[in-house]
């Protein structure tokens, strides 16, 4: 055996590290959790890393899942080690060509993060829901239950299926194991050649479809023969386990690490066994190992690797003669089922086992189905002994749950939250960061470095929700002399650390520490004030536990050290000076150096700053002298306030506290249906910074207000009666516009929900005359305003909204007085698209139906706890929905479908009553121009005379059917919303033929030219030269023209936006579309984190790349051919800018002149050419005249 060689990695990591390894060809398409074994083989390609036989392998992008598959399929016959990685819905996509890749008996390994599929609600987190719906396809199914278990299985699965013909799905618990950071054995190279030898890859080879030894596949078959011809291939599914379980030995051999397909572990003379997959295994060995030398009890678990082909023999053989008992647990649902799959093939295994005399036990043992986990709820060691004390018990459930509190169906068992079997010699810590601050990237360097630099072993798992920005964020690390096996969270910790100060308003962090333990936290209060601003009840558990408390100013330290915002490298410091896991010079040296190799490709000046925090760090860390006795005036507030629904005080309100775990089944929705409306009683309070108004400088633009991504900057117009119980700081001025004579105009902040962006400060125009470094908003600290300006802000809102007829909605000075039905989102700070989604909303949320691609879109706007869509002063607002990523546009015209259909039996219906109801009434109600506000609000007061009339009649059926309709006589806007990856990529075929069908609906592309939610893939709307993930060398391709591809319809209402550019333009284009009688799509250029820009000054980008032709403002409106004009308006000028200039302000373009110069000096010629030939195109199109002779 070679010498031992150790890494610190996590599980995507470890897959694509052997998958990449031992194929030719890579088909991936992103999406979360896998996507990083995709990103892992990109860069790898484009660095140029070989294969086992000396060959760079070919990673390609495709467009959607299904196009993987298929790419993989064709790949696959042509003879090729083809391999890809995915995850839920994405796998979904895959099973048709699963079957194919199957039947014909086709040698690859598919690796999947097994995840939830969307069902009542989407979820990004790990559960068997995915794979255990390809159980059917054909192929081998192998469940690894930890990162080292990853590397090997993968190896194991590859040589398994060339062997045995049979494809494999091997698939590990998504983020639980995809995520969780481990110190692991490498697998050599000189294992892996012996493991897949050349002689299995030349059979391969020899089978695929060639020219020169033609052949056909995938024929069309008859009742006659297909039946007998599916039967032909049972011999290489019979010979398949031993296959593996030979594979497995061998593999033995070659790492001195062993596995069988159904693993025992426990006492050899139990009683009581689980039977359970992938990372949960782990949880219950180690329960088991416990419950044995320290309770004397009698269990055990058998880990089931190989699930398909299900090997009867060997699960028999497997289970100890002295079982009593076995509980059987499934981390998936299927309603309706006698059972879920694990159990019923438990069952059926035991039932054939006993009758055909396999194994050692010699009657049925008792059999239990539990379900526990499903999206990664936690499994932890007191779930497993509630397992083995319910099958002991006098009434033992069946059919259980385990992990939540079913007072429904009466499911669920109790468990002690308080049994811990963690040794004492593991380090436990616990840190609490926010989404983007760097929490996290700082915690995955720490692992790594003690993983490194010590004889540790290392684990560490990161909680975040699908956010992903603004939130919370905790990091789980533990270290150890022994290999750790505790795949769930740590509850136990030695030291936590609290990385906003924020956090201590709402969280209780001290409960998790042990006595003794360490508290960190990052806090703007000098040293002697630091303790009265603890709360009391945190105080008081300081003072029990006897716990040590250190505190560090992390953010000032981080802007003088010119980070910025980013306190990862300040914190990181504080935790190995505190710690004592690492000699301080020791770790202060591996740090630096962990930062030069995270931090290089990014710039000189990003490591010097980093480096930088370092030095500083250290002089400002100090411990907190804790006193005898609580001191502090105040405690943990409420996560919402005591104003708020019953619905959202007792259940969303109990999951911002981080008490989700603790809801019973029964306060629930059945359905996934939620109330709107919601953020507004969140109250996050993440800026550090806020907007202050100068009532003084304010011009009354409403541009601030029109580019704020969280609708936290409003205005009000409004009667000065209003003022008399107004606040004495609630600031106001007369009203400039003349349409607002003799009104008061204000401009408020909602301190509690804005995040510091100061986006609004950078698209201000107006300035100070004494102070020109001022505007008419400036950035002050938000703690000391916070009292104050809330107090403000429900002032401000207890103002009535004004008439929305009365506004010219085609001026942003006015139309931004438009209460936003779409307000403080989970958006990142300065986000590029909620602005778009904001302004409809404004526009038209009070009759908008939404259908909403899955994407950032989806989970800033319908992630719970709490949602943006909210409703107006009459209980309107945006009906909002969310299908899946590929069909929003086919989801989004099934609105408009039903909603026709209903307006046509509501006309149909009224029409049929007009006699009863008035001939007058129903002419105006059929003949109503509903083109403006007015229009509108007049339908709306006769439709509401029609139901008062229907009411008032006699109740017949077509009365009760035209009630249920009658609000259809009122137009509906009807929007279809997602990102640059479902409108140009996945969803593109279904986008295309709902715009060809002529519809009313309106499309808004938020294009981040990227696949921004799943972490920076490229996507065909990704720029010329761009690094992106999935293009680590550069993109070698120019954008997608979606517009002029929809433009040729000529029947469509295309714009190209860019707020940040020219906001009235984007105004114009929204108004025009929405008014289009047809199918519209605006295409919205939106700045994002990934683009590597400051996000406090995004604005720039956008007019940068308008003012180099990047990125090009237009408006293509058919109706304009109808009256002989040309429907094409090309709204930008000549480009006045290099485009090299745009691009050298990105980090996605600049990155590429550090790590491959040559390449980016031709892309950039490239671009500049591609950037004035299609301006020449677009302005040749939009000079022509409508009958197409040039003018």
């Amino acid at each position: 055996m070679q010498e031992k060689v150790f890494a610190t990695i996590d599980g995507n990591e470890a897959a694509a590290y052997v998958a990449y390894r031992v194929n030719e060809v890579c088909a991936i398409y992103p999406i979360t959790p896998s996507s990083n074994m995709g990103e892992w083989a990109d860069e790898w390609a484009a660095k140029g890393i070989k294969n086992i036989w000396g060959v760079v392998p070919t990673v390609c992008e495709m467009q959607s899942e299904g196009g993987a598959a298929g790419a993989v399929h064709g790949s696959l016959q042509a003879g090729a080690l083809t391999t890809t990685f995915t995850a839920s819905q994405g796998l979904l996509l895959k099973i048709p060509n699963m079957f194919k890749i199957a039947g014909e008996l086709t040698p690859t390994v598919f690796n999947i993060t097994a995840r939830a599929l969307a069902t009542h609600a989407l979820s990004i987190f790990g559960d068997h829901s995915d794979v255990m719906s390809a159980r059917s396809t054909g192929f081998a199914f192998l469940a690894s239950a930890s990162v080292q278990e990853v590397m090997d299985f993968v190896l194991i699965a590859q040589a398994s299926s060339l062997h045995s013909r049979v494809p494999f799905l091997h698939f590990f618990d998504g983020f639980r194991t995809s995520h969780e950071v481990s110190k692991i054995e490498l697998i050599s190279e000189d294992v892996m050649r012996k493991m897949v030898p050349d002689e299995l890859v030349h059979q391969h080879r020899l089978r695929s479809l060639s020219p020169d030894r033609p052949v056909i596949r995938g024929t069309a078959q008859n009742p006659d023969v297909f039946f007998q011809n599916r039967e032909t291939n049972n011999k290489f599914y019979k010979a398949c386990p031993d296959i593996v379980q030979q594979q497995m030995d061998k593999f033995a051999e070659l790492t001195g690490r062993q596995y069988k397909i159904f693993q025992y572990e426990g006492d050899e003379n139990a009683e009581h066994i689980i039977v359970i997959m992938a990372s949960a295994s782990e949880t219950v060995q180690e329960t088991c190992k416990y419950l044995n030398s320290k309770e004397g009890q009698k269990t055990g678990v058998i880990k089931v690797r190989l699930y398909r082909p299900f090997d009867v023999k060997r699960f028999m053989e497997a289970i100890p003669a002295t079982c009593k008992t076995i509980s059987v647990l499934d981390r998936t649902k299927e309603p309706g089922a006698i059972g879920d799959p694990l159990y019923l093939d438990v069952v059926t295994a035991l039932h054939e086992g006993l009758s055909q005399g396999f194994g050692t036990i010699k009657s049925m043992p008792k059999v239990f189905a539990g379900r526990y986990g499903l999206s990664s709820k936690e499994f932890t060691p007191a779930m497993v002994k509630a397992i083995f004390e319910n099958a002991q018990s006098e009434n033992p459930k069946n059919h259980f749950t385990v992990g939540i509190k079913d007072d429904v169906t009466f499911t669920s068992l109790d468990y002690d939250e308080n049994f811990n079997i963690e040794p004492e010699n593991v380090f436990r810590g616990l840190f609490y960061g926010l989404g983007s601050d760097g929490t996290v990237g700082a915690n995955k360097n720490s692992i790594k470095i003690i993983g490194d630099e010590t004889d540790y072993y290392a684990q560490g798992y990161f909680v975040y929700d699908s956010k992903k920005a603004g939130t919370m964020t905790v990091s789980h690390l533990r270290f150890g002399p022994e290999p750790i096996r505790a795949p769930y969270l740590v509850s136990h910790a030695n030291f936590v650390a609290c990385h906003q100060t924020v956090f201590l308003e709402k969280t209780d962090f001290i409960s998790k520490l042990v006595p003794g333990g360490v508290f960190l936290i990052n806090t703007p209060f000098p040293v002697d004030q630091v303790w009265n601003n603890i709360p009391r009840s945190q105080q008081k558990m300081i003072i029990d536990k006897k716990i040590k408390v250190y505190a560090i100013d992390a953010q000032k330290v981080a802007e003088n050290s010119g980070m910025g915002r980013r306190i990862n490298t300040v914190m990181q410091v504080c935790f190995f000076a505190i710690s004592g896991v690492l000699p301080k010079e020791q770790a202060i040296e591996a740090i630096k150096k962990s930062i030069i190799k995270t931090y290089g490709k990014k710039g000189d000046e990003v490591v010097a700053m980093n480096l930088r925090a370092v030095d500083n760090t250290l002089d400002n860390l100090f411990e907190v002298p804790v006193p005898n006795e609580v001191t502090a005036d105040w405690d943990i507030a409420a996560p919402v306030p005591d104003t708020a629904p019953k619905f959202v005080k007792e259940v969303l309100g109990e999951i911002i506290a981080g008490r989700g775990d603790n809801l019973p089944v029964s306060v629930f929705p059945v359905d996934g249906t939620y109330p709107t409306g919601t953020t507004q009683y969140e109250k996050r309070n993440i800026a550090l910074q806020i907007p202050v108004w100068d009532e003084k400088t304010c011009i009354q633009c409403g541009k601030c207000a029109i580019v704020c991504p969280h609708a936290t900057i409003r205005i009000k117009v409004y009667d000065p009666s209003y003022l008399e119980n107004a606040p004495e700081t609630f600031k106001y001025v007369d009203a400039k516009d003349k349409e607002f004579e003799g009104l008061k105009y204000t401009i408020q902040v909602a301190p509690e929900d804005c995040t510091g962006c100061g986006v609004c400060v950078e698209a201000c125009p107006a300035k100070n005359k004494s102070n020109t470094s001022l505007k008419a908003l400036n950035m002050a600290p938000q703690l000391p305003l916070r009292k104050q300006e809330a107090i403000n802000w429900d002032f401000f809102l207890s103002i009535p909204d004004i008439d929305r007829a009365k506004l010219k909605v085609t001026q942003i000075r006015q139309q931004q007085i438009m209460r936003p039905l779409f307000e403080f989102s989970g958006a990142c700070a300065g986000c590029g698209e909620t602005p778009y989604v904001k302004l409809m909303s404004q526009l038209f949320g009070d009759r908008a139906i939404v259908a909403n691609a899955t994407g950032c879109s989806s989970i800033y706007g319908g992630n719970l706890p709490t949602t943006p869509w909210c409703y107006d002063h009459n209980g309107r607002g945006p009906a909002w929905s969310n299908s899946l990523f590929e069909d929003n546009a086919e989801f989004g015209l099934g609105f408009r479908l039903a909603i026709d259909k209903q307006n046509e039996i509501a006309q149909m219906l009224l029409k049929k009553l007009a006699p009863q109801i008035g001939e007058t009434l129903v002419d105006e109600i059929l003949n109503a121009d509903q083109t403006t506000e007015d229009g509108i609000n007049k339908q709306r007061e006769r439709v509401q005379t029609l139901k008062e009339k229907l009411n008032l009649m006699e109740k017949n059926e077509d009365v009760n059917n035209l009630l249920v309709v009658a609000d259809y006589l009122v137009k509906k806007s009807v929007w279809i919303i997602g990102g640059d990856g479902w409108a140009y990529d996945i969803g593109y075929g279904g986008l295309d033929h709902v715009l060809a069908s002529g519809k009313n609906i309106n499309v808004l592309v938020l294009d981040t030219e990227v696949y921004s939610n799943t972490g920076g893939q490229t996507s065909k709307a990704t720029p010329l030269s761009a690094v992106a993930k999935f293009s680590f060398g550069g993109k070698p391709t120019g954008k997608k023209d979606l517009g002029l591809m929809a433009m040729s319809y000529g029947t469509v209402y295309v714009a190209s936006v860019a707020l940040g550019a020219k906001d009235d333009h984007t105004l114009k284009a929204f108004l025009e579309a929405e008014a289009y009688n047809g199918p519209s799509i605006i295409i919205a250029y939106s700045h994002c984190i990934a683009h590597g820009i400051n996000m406090e000054r995004p604005l720039e980008h956008q007019k940068a790349a308008v003012d180099s032709g990047q990125w090009l403002l237009y408006r293509y409106n058919p109706e304009r051919a109808q009256l002989g004009q040309n429907p094409l308006i090309l709204d930008s000028r000549p480009p006045k800018m290099p485009v090299e200039e745009y691009m050298n302000m990105e980090n996605r373009f600049k990155i590429l002149l550090k790590s491959k110069p040559e390449a980016a000096k031709l892309f950039y010629k490239m671009a500049q050419e591609n950037v004035e030939n299609r301006f020449k195109f677009y302005q040749y199109l939009a000079d022509r005249k409508f009958d197409g002779v040039s003018q």
